[in-house]
């Protein structure tokens, strides 16, 4: 097959090396990453294009006057010892992976351009009839390609061209000529007025400026010679109507009855016609078919050598990524001592991370991503990643949320209760404190000077006012006292606020329904239990959502440590293989132990602790003293009158008659006093069960089952007792990995093939 003049005018020596570095980088498959330099035709349906291309190259591509072309056909033009034209299909990658294996197989060697034709109608009968589905499916035509004809955009669907056809064509065409490394020939035929042609619009939408589109006007001798329509092409070709950057050139193409003729033949007839026509008054260089191949073969290899260096970045790009692509898979583990090696080599980098994060020590890498600026909280991932500090977090909120929570009753007393207000379960609303028991607020206001009515009162006639009937309380009670919480407490979470009335009515309900043998005005020490139970039935459910939420930022923690350290394929086997089972085990470890807890706490319960008794003796001293001061205020104002002026004042005879005054107010209800002393016990039993509970939850379930040994999972141990199968499954890549690595591999080769081949092309 000879190479033809016209060949030799689009590659020179110079542009056949330049030419041949964008060559190199096409066969690495970067066409679909990579905006590469080419000629690209396109045009309407049947607008010329094809026998164009035939003209410009003297290859005879398929053309038909009735019928487009629904097909990409690409040449690569490029010097070999021996000449010659392979044909090959390259198949879309939407097709299936059966059928691309069969069209790849498709190669047929040529030497001589006139067999072109028929070998191309044998590929198309390979993939099916262009009338067929299979033009639909994308399925390219390529010769080795850098000058490209694209179908023919179709205006509307007909006989044989389906709506899907036509949104092929246009998609087909949109990606060739919206890559910015594309020089478009816009072909538009002078049968039809050039408003009426989709493709000057189209090129428009992706070269707004006209700086890479060169109009190409076919047909030209179908016009009347004078006509309005001659003049208004004449004014086009110009570049007077749409303006392009590198302008405007005429053709005449072959008419039906000239198919015959030779390439000479074809070539005399278009020169003759610019000589006598009136398209003569054009600039010789923008008429006939050899100016245009000199003008491409300046403007192709001037576009080429100018994009080179971006095309270098580009291709530098691309073969970064690509490295760090085979990087992140990782080394392939083909044998046994392979996958071996690697999987105790992940684990012992895991040991060490998850070792470090659990005693605090935030030395290593791992943990240095988190910004500082960032708020410590339990969502973000550089939080959990130091693993330590979130579940102190998690243990200390939970605490405090225990004490603020857990309680089901919040106990509102007088001010002789006023020392328990430390403790979150009995608060004295500052309203009461300061107020004596038959004292209102406009008394408890007046100056001691002027309170005469106090002075005259009889100390023995005073008494605790009776308490006010209400509905007792039990474990069952429909309707739960009114109550004001915290509004930082969620509204399923607020303790009940009950007055010192309410709760002496709840415990009292309680100490009926537990009589025993015991003597009137003592209680059933089982009493106690049953209030204990009730105040406490919270618990459960505080202290499982604190180990789900423990053992969850362990999982999290664990996961993201896979996701930093394995590879992208191996991270879903090895967390369902080593990760999930432990951590399962781990959470349910956890949870059966809090269950033994929570049935100690329904169990009655035992106190060895003298804070228990400490606290009731405390409780009863503040009564006692918040009962004499009470009463010592009651004292005839005379007398406090003559201690402050320095008189003698009796003594002992002023504290007989507060001691008189108090135990004149002693109730004599000894199933008052019955509550109170349970009620007393209650509290003191409480709180010492409260520190024991949080202590056993902290340490003997969070500590000792969900957090301590995390680092374990990543034993170099497990290796031990795995057998080779196993370890084989476990950590050689899937055959999908496998495909990609050889992928990346010859990707990267021929990158790196292409990064010599730049080097000298960029020294011209």
């Amino acid at each position: 097959m000879a190479t033809t003049s016209s060949l030799e005018s689009l590659q020179t020596e110079e542009q056949r090396r330049v030419l041949d570095t964008v060559s190199q980088v096409r066969k690495c498959g970067l066409d679909s990453v990579l905006s590469l330099p080419q000629i690209v035709v396109c045009g309407d349906q049947s607008s010329g294009k094809s026998s164009l291309l035939e003209a410009l190259t003297e290859i005879p591509f398929p053309r038909n006057d009735n019928l487009c072309t629904r097909f990409a056909t690409e040449i690569s033009l490029r010097r070999e010892p021996e000449s010659s034209l392979t044909i090959r299909i390259i198949p879309a990658h939407s097709r299936p992976q059966e059928e691309q294996n069969r069209l790849q197989l498709f190669s047929e060697v040529i030497t001589d351009f006139e067999d072109l034709p028929a070998v191309m109608d044998k590929a198309m009968r390979n993939w099916g009839s262009p009338r067929g589905p299979a033009p639909s499916q994308r399925t390219r035509l390529a010769p080795q390609l850098t000058l490209v004809d694209i179908p023919g955009l179709i205006q509307t669907s007909t006989r044989g061209v389906s709506e899907a056809n036509v949104a092929l064509v246009a998609e087909i065409t949109d990606s060739y000529i919206k890559q910015p490394r594309t020089i478009c020939l816009a072909v538009v035929s002078a049968t039809n007025d050039a408003a009426n042609q989709p493709i000057l619009s189209r090129v428009r939408k992706f070269d707004p400026h006209g700086e890479r589109t060169l109009g190409v006007i076919t047909k030209p001798d179908r016009l009347p010679s004078g006509s309005a329509s001659e003049s208004k092409f004449l004014e086009l070709a110009r570049n007077e109507d749409v303006f392009f950057k590198l302008g405007w050139h005429v053709i005449k193409n072959r008419k039906f009855e000239e198919t015959a003729f030779s390439i000479d033949e074809r070539n005399l007839v278009e020169k003759t016609f610019f000589a006598t026509s009136n398209f003569k008054a054009l600039p010789r260089e923008d008429v006939g078919i050899d100016a245009l191949r000199v003008k491409l073969s300046t403007l192709l290899f001037d576009h080429v050598k100018k994009e080179l260096p971006r095309l270098q970045e580009d291709l530098e790009s691309a073969l970064t990524v690509s490295q760090e692509a085979l990087h992140h898979l990782g080394d392939s583990g083909v044998t046994f001592e392979e996958c071996r090696a690697f999987l105790s080599d992940f684990n012992v980098q895991c040991y060490r991370v998850c070792e470090a994060g659990l005693n605090g020590n935030y030395e290593h890498d791992y943990f240095k991503g988190a910004n500082q600026a960032d708020d410590f909280s339990l969502q973000n991932k550089d939080t959990i990643a130091r693993i330590r500090a979130a579940i102190q977090y998690a243990n200390i909120k939970f605490a405090e949320d225990f004490r603020a929570k857990a309680h089901k009753f919040r106990f509102c007393f007088n001010q002789h209760h006023a020392a328990s207000n430390a403790d979150p379960m009995a608060t004295a609303p500052p309203a009461e404190k300061s107020l004596r028991v038959d004292q209102t607020p406009s008394e408890a206001q007046m100056s001691p000077v002027s309170s005469s009515s106090v002075r005259r009162q009889d100390l023995a006639r005073r008494v605790v006012k009776p308490l006010p009937a209400r509905k007792l309380l039990t474990r069952s009670n429909q309707d739960p006292p009114t109550s004001q919480a915290s509004p930082d407490a969620p509204s399923d979470l607020r303790p009940q606020n009950l007055p010192k009335s309410e709760a002496m009515e709840w415990v009292k309900r309680v100490l009926l329904r537990s009589r025993g043998t015991e003597l009137v005005g003592n209680f059933n020490p089982h009493v106690v239990a049953e209030l204990f139970w009730e105040q406490s039935e919270r618990w459960d459910m505080m202290a499982r959502e604190h180990v789900e939420l423990v053992s969850s930022l362990c999982r999290q923690f664990v996961s993201d440590l896979v996701s930093e350290m394995a590879p992208d394929d191996l991270q879903s086997r090895i967390q369902s293989s080593l990760v999930q089972d432990a951590l399962r085990k781990r959470r349910e470890s956890g949870l059966d132990e809090l269950e033994k807890l929570l049935v100690d706490r329904k169990e009655f319960p035992i106190n060895y602790n003298h804070y228990y008794t400490d606290n009731i003796h405390k409780k009863r001293q503040h009564k006692i003293k918040a009962e004499i001061e009470k009463h010592f205020r009651a004292v005839p104002h005379e007398a406090q009158v003559r201690y402050h002026e320095g008189d003698e004042l009796d003594v002992p005879a002023t504290f007989r008659g507060v001691l008189q005054s108090w135990a004149d107010t002693v109730t004599p209800d000894m199933e008052d006093f019955s509550c109170e002393e349970t009620l007393d016990c209650l509290l003191a039993i409480y709180k010492v069960q409260q520190k024991t509970f949080i202590a056993n939850v902290t340490t003997q379930v969070i500590e000792r089952h969900i957090a301590r040994g995390l680092q374990d999972i990543f034993s170099p141990m497990v290796l031990v007792g795995m057998s080779d199968e196993k370890v084989l499954k476990l950590v050689s890549e899937p055959s999908a990995t496998n495909r990609q690595r050889v992928f990346l591999i010859d990707r990267i080769r021929k990158l790196e093939d292409g990064q010599e081949i730049f080097r000298g092309v960029m020294d011209l």
